[in-house]
C-alpha cells in the first residue's frame, strides 16, 4: 500500500523534478518504508512505500525488461500467484515476487484489458514510452482513490489531493456545483471534488493520457441480471465458498494482518474465516466512545475476540479526543462528508497501527445487502404509494413533520411521498430538504445552482439507467454500492488508515462477491425487514445465532450529546465565529436557528451541524490558508 503521483506534459517538455519531489514527500504517511522516481523527458512518475508483499524486492517505480514500461501502483492484486503462473507460462520472466511486477508483464500480455484480469484494491499508473501513453486505473469499487487535474498542458496526478496541491498553478477554489452535491448526497460522487478542476477516476474506471487527450473508459460495466431459478440452500454454499476465498486471498501478506473487531455478524465472520486460514497469532482492534455506554460494543467485541484466540487492543474515545483530531482531521479525508462516524475510523486505524500494518475490515456487507434503515424505507414506498393521499399527505405527513426530534422519520416519511423513483433517492440520502437548503444557501449560490447542470444527478441516472429492469430496491443497492460507498465510507476508511500508515482490506467488496450478490433477487436480501437475509444465514456457517442477529451498532457514537453539551462551544466557534466561512457560503442566521433548535433538543440536527462544520474545517485547511 502506497502514494502514487506523477506530471505528464502534453507539450513534450522535460517536467519540473522538484515539484514531483515535493508532491512524492508531502505522501510519506502512505508509504513510510521508502521512495522512488522516475523521470524521463514529459513524464515523471512518485513512489512513496509502504512495505507489505516481497519487502526486499517490490521497490518501485517498476520496469519490464526492456524498460520501456515505467509503473508506480497503490494497493493490492490479490490474485497475483496465480497471474504471475499464468504470465510466466507465456514466458514472462519476473524478477522480484511482488504483485506489482504482475501488472507489468499483465500490461505487455493485453495491453489496457490487463485490468479486467485482476482482483484487488488499487490505483495505478503506467507510462508505456513506445505508445507515448499513460494508462492510469482504479480497483473496481474504488477503495483506493486516484485523482487528476490539468493546468496549463500539464496532466497531473496523485493518490491525495494535497499531492496536487503541492503545484503553485493548483486552483483552490471551491467547486459550487460540488457544494450542491454536498449538501444533496452529504458527499461530492465521482468525478467531481470540492476543488474547482479536480477531478477523481471513478470506480472500475481506467483512463488514457496522452498527447491529443485524456480518455475515461468504464471497464467493470457488467449489467445485473437476477437469478429466476434457485435453490437456497446451494446459493448459501456458494456465497460462503466466495467469502472463505475472498478472506484467503486478503490475508495474503508479507506482514501480520490484524481485523477492525466489532460485536457484530460482518467482522465476527471476518475473525472465524481468519482462525480457519491462519496458524498465526491474530490481532483485533475494538473503539468504544465516552458516555456511549448503550452503544459501545467493547464488551461484546472482547468476547468474541477471546473466544477465537485473538490478541485483542481496545481503546475509548472521548468528545475531547474528537475535538483535539479535528485539527487534522479534514487535512487527512480532503473533502467533507456529513457522517458522523468518519472520525471514528481515524482512532481506530490509529490504534492498530500500533501493532500491524495491515488490518481487515467489515465494510461493504451493508450497501450490496439491504443493511440500511433506508433500504427499508425503499420496500415501504410502494406500500405508502397504495394509501389514500387525503391520509398521507393530509395527516401523516404533517403529524411526522410536528414531531420534535427524529431526523430520520421525517426523511423517510419526506422521501415517501415522491412518487419519481430518483427524486426519492435523492430525498432519503440528504439530510438537508429542498427547502432547507433554500434557507441555508446564500443568494448568489442557489443562483449558481439553479443554473447549473448538476453532474452528480447525471452520475445518479447513469447508474439508474444500468438496472431499470429490476425492482427500486435493487436499482438504489447498486448504486448505494457504486456512489455512497466508494465516496464516502471508502474514501474515508483509505484516507484515515493511510494517515496512520496502515492498509485497511475490504475482503466483503471482492468483486465476485459483489456480482453474486447483484445477481439475488431483492428479497434474499430484504425478507420482510430484515435486511441481510442470506448473508446472515450463510454467517451461521461460524457464528451462533446470537451474534449473527444481534443489533447492528457499527462506530454509533454519542456526538449527538457531545455537541449539545460538551462540544457545544466548539460548534458555536467553529460555524459563528468572526473568520468563519460559513457567512459567505449560508445563511449565518439559519445556521444559528439549526444550532439553537439542536442545542434545545427541539430538534435532532446533529447530521446537520456536522456537515456543515466537516465544510468549514476543510475550507479552513484548504482554501483560506495554502496546506503545504
Amino acid at each position: 500500500m502506497c502514494g502514487i503521483c506523477g506530471i505528464y506534459n502534453f507539450k513534450d517538455r522535460a517536467i519540473d523534478r522538484d515539484l514531483l519531489g515535493g508532491m512524492t514527500e508531502i505522501m510519506r504517511h502512505r508509504g513510510p518504508d521508502g521512495s522512488g522516481f522516475y523521470s524521463h523527458g514529459p513524464v515523471g512518475l512518485g513512489h512513496r512505500r509502504l512495505s507489505i508483499i516481497d519487502i526486499e524486492g517490490g521497490g518501485q517505480p517498476m520496469t519490464n525488461e526492456d524498460n520501456t514500461l515505467q509503473m508506480v501502483f497503490n494497493g493490492e492484486i490479490y490474485n497475483y500467484i496465480e497471474l504471475g503462473e499464468t504470465l510466466k507460462k507465456k514466458g514472462h520472466v519476473f524478477r522480484t515476487f511482488s504483485d506489482t511486477e504482475v501488472i507489468v508483464h499483465a500490461y505487455e500480455e493485453s495491453g489496457i484489458d490487463c485490468v479486467r484480469q485482476f482482483n484487488g484494491i488499487f490505483a495505478f499508473a503506467l507510462w508505456d514510452a513506445k505508445l507515448g501513453q499513460l494508462f492510469l486505473a482504479r480497483d473496481h469499487l474504488g477503495v483506493k482513490p486516484l485523482y487528476y487535474t490539468v493546468s496549463e498542458d500539464v496532466f497531473y496526478f496523485a493518490s491525495e489531493i494535497k499531492s496536487l496541491l503541492v503545484n503553485p498553478r493548483c486552483r483552490r477554489e471551491v467547486d459550487i456545483a460540488a457544494l450542491g452535491s454536498l449538501f444533496t448526497y452529504r458527499y461530492v460522487p465521482s468525478p467531481d471534488t470540492m476543488f474547482l478542476g479536480i477531478k477523481k477516476l471513478p470506480p472500475g474506471c481506467s483512463m488514457v493520457v496522452d498527447a491529443r487527450e485524456c480518455r475515461v473508459t468504464r471497464y467493470w460495466d457488467r449489467t445485473p441480471q437476477h437469478l429466476t431459478e434457485y435453490n437456497e440452500g446451494t446459493l448459501i454454499e456458494q456465497y460462503q465458498a466466495l467469502f472463505e476465498d475472498a478472506v484467503r486471498l486478503q490475508l495474503r501478506s508479507d506482514v501480520p494482518v490484524g481485523l477492525f473487531l466489532s460485536s457484530g455478524v460482518d467482522s465476527g465472520a471476518l475473525l472465524a474465516c481468519m482462525r480457519k486460514s491462519t496458524s498465526g497469532p491474530i490481532h483485533t482492534f475494538t473503539i468504544g466512545f465516552e458516555d456511549g455506554e448503550k452503544t459501545n460494543e467493547t464488551a461484546d467485541a472482547r468476547v468474541m475476540a477471546r473466544q477465537f484466540g485473538a490478541e485483542h487492543d481496545e481503546m475509548t474515545v472521548s468528545s475531547r479526543d474528537y475535538e483535539d483530531y479535528y485539527a487534522r482531521y479534514l487535512w487527512d479525508i480532503e473533502e467533507p462528508v456529513g457522517n458522523e462516524t468518519a472520525a471514528a475510523f481515524h482512532f481506530v486505524s490509529l490504534l492498530a497501527s500500533r501493532k500491524v500494518k495491515v488490518a481487515l475490515t467489515g465494510q461493504g456487507a451493508d450497501e450490496p445487502w439491504a443493511g440500511y434503515h433506508r433500504h427499508i424505507g425503499v420496500k415501504l414506498s410502494s406500500l405508502y404509494a397504495g394509501l389514500p393521499r387525503f391520509l398521507t399527505e393530509g395527516i401523516i405527513r404533517p403529524l411526522v413533520q410536528m414531531l420534535p426530534r427524529n431526523e430520520r422519520l421525517k426523511r423517510g416519511v419526506d422521501a415517501l411521498s415522491e412518487s419519481d423513483l430518483l427524486s426519492r433517492f435523492t430525498r432519503i440520502y440528504s439530510f438537508y430538504s429542498a427547502a432547507m437548503k433554500k434557507r441555508l444557501f446564500m443568494p448568489w449560490i442557489q443562483d449558481i445552482l439553479h443554473n447549473g447542470d448538476s453532474s452528480a444527478g447525471a452520475v445518479l441516472r447513469r447508474f439508474q439507467g444500468d438496472v431499470t429492469h429490476l425492482d427500486p430496491l435493487s436499482q438504489m443497492l447498486y448504486i448505494d454500492t457504486r456512489m455512497n460507498l466508494p465516496d464516502d465510507l471508502l474514501m474515508v476508511g483509505d484516507k484515515t488508515s493511510m494517515a496512520n500508515s496502515l492498509e485497511a482490506r475490504v475482503p466483503f467488496l471482492d468483486y465476485r462477491l459483489v456480482e453474486f450478490i447483484e445477481s439475488l433477487p431483492s428479497r434474499l436480501k430484504l425478507r420482510g425487514f430484515q435486511g441481510k437475509y442470506l448473508h446472515k444465514k450463510a454467517m451461521l456457517k461460524w457464528l451462533p445465532r446470537e451474534v449473527v442477529f444481534r443489533k447492528k451498532k457499527g462506530f454509533a457514537n454519542p456526538i449527538t450529546r457531545w455537541l449539545r453539551e460538551s462540544m457545544a462551544g466548539y460548534v458555536d466557534e467553529c460555524l459563528l465565529s468572526q473568520d468563519s466561512s460559513i457567512g459567505r457560503y449560508f445563511q449565518k442566521d439559519y445556521v444559528k436557528a439549526l444550532i439553537h433548535s439542536h442545542v434545545s433538543g427541539n430538534e435532532d440536527y446533529m447530521r446537520h451541524l456536522y456537515l456543515l462544520i466537516s465544510f468549514e474545517l476543510w475550507h479552513r485547511k484548504f482554501i483560506q490558508r495554502s496546506p503545504v
